[in-house]
């Protein structure tokens, strides 16, 4: 009996230490360390993310052997559809775009959801991992959630056919595979980051004018809304790349007569439809750049292939945000204006 007083004290101790605010704990060095490494990124992320990120990338690629353009792509990708759906995926690292719910991270059936030990985020088959060798698997940590996913894609293989399929058994979504693809395309084709200036898609100095008719009603083909902003040009004045991105679709359509859609970084559809012909060196799955000539301005459309003058010579120009599963068009006006505007000031300042 003389023994049940001093452990019963012991239990009644023990329980009231964990009962304790976590904030009345010191935190330990390794913690403090991060706490500091994550304000310091999250501080140069404000001013410039692109060098931190090509950073994580290249690192991670020398330790995972997976190319740094495919690692960029996921980031990017991950980054498009948490803007699209920012309640649903809220940002959880300072710079990077990943985005990895609790159950996914430790594990279906784990009783903490909030689990940072790669040993029972293993046992619970959780794809959390420790990216940045400190021993925690940390769902606020960039190192951390970009070696998680990467690495779980990268378990199929780390060829592009492989890498591929393993895109797919995340996603388990053919677009995201897509996307994927065309962003790390891109990012090859340039070995850069910084790959969001725009261009007007006429050239600045021509004659043309526009106004915002997004919205407005449409007959032909039955009832529906403009989806984008008619740019009214002379016949054959050359039709311009805004974005650096990929050709995925280019031919005829019944509505836009001869059309081509690009496919940029921020998951953005541009569509340039009604045209006079297309520039004979494009072609499906190319790369292009800002200003880059894709075409001319016509009045192609509103019937069978090669159907043309049913309305004056003008640009439709479109624009798709992708949001996983289907794409919503918005209005382009806003944006025409300020690439106008940023356009002109280049052209005076002769940069």
């Amino acid at each position: 009996m003389k023994l049940t007083i001093p452990i019963a004290a012991a239990l009644i101790a023990a329980l009231l230490l964990m009962a304790l605010p976590v904030s009345n704990a010191k935190a330990s060095p390794a913690i403090m360390s991060r706490i500091g490494k994550n304000a310091d990124r999250m501080a140069a992320a404000e001013t410039d993310p692109l060098p931190i990120r090509r950073s994580l990338y290249e690192k991670l690629s020398l330790f995972t052997d997976v190319p740094w353009y495919w690692i960029a792509a996921i980031d990017q990708y991950e980054r498009s559809m948490s803007k699209v759906k920012p309640k649903a995926r809220p940002m959880l690292g300072s710079t990077v775009g990943v985005f990895i719910d609790p159950e996914r991270w430790a594990g279906m059936l784990n009783p903490n959801s909030e689990d940072s030990s790669p040993a029972s985020i293993r046992f619970f088959n959780g794809i959390g991992r420790d990216g940045d060798g400190n021993g925690q698997a940390d769902r606020t940590s960039d190192d951390d959630l970009l070696y998680s996913l990467v690495s779980r894609v990268a378990a199929y293989g780390i060829s592009d056919d492989d890498f591929s399929i393993g895109l797919w058994e995340y996603y388990q979504n053919n677009r995201a595979v897509q996307r994927i693809q065309q962003f790390a395309r891109i990012y090859a084709a340039f070995g850069k980051l910084d790959l969001f200036e725009h261009a007007f898609p006429v050239p600045i100095g021509t004659h043309y004018s526009y106004n915002s008719t997004w919205g407005t009603g449409r007959s032909w083909g039955g009832r529906r809304t403009h989806e984008g902003t008619d740019i009214f040009a002379d016949h054959g004045l050359p039709v311009r790349s805004v974005c650096y991105g990929i050709v995925e679709v280019k031919g005829w359509n019944p509505y836009g007569g001869w059309r081509i859609g690009i496919r940029d970084l921020n998951n953005f559809y541009h569509y340039y439809a009604h045209l006079s012909g297309f520039d004979k060196t494009i072609s499906t799955g190319d790369i292009v750049k800002p200003g880059q000539v894709v075409g001319w301005v016509g009045s192609s459309g509103y019937g069978k292939p090669g159907t043309s003058g049913k309305f004056p010579p003008h640009l439709h120009y479109g624009v798709y945000s992708d949001r996983g599963l289907m794409e919503w068009s918005f209005d382009p006006y806003p944006m025409l204006r300020r690439w106008e505007q940023a356009e002109r000031k280049r052209i005076r300042s002769g940069k």
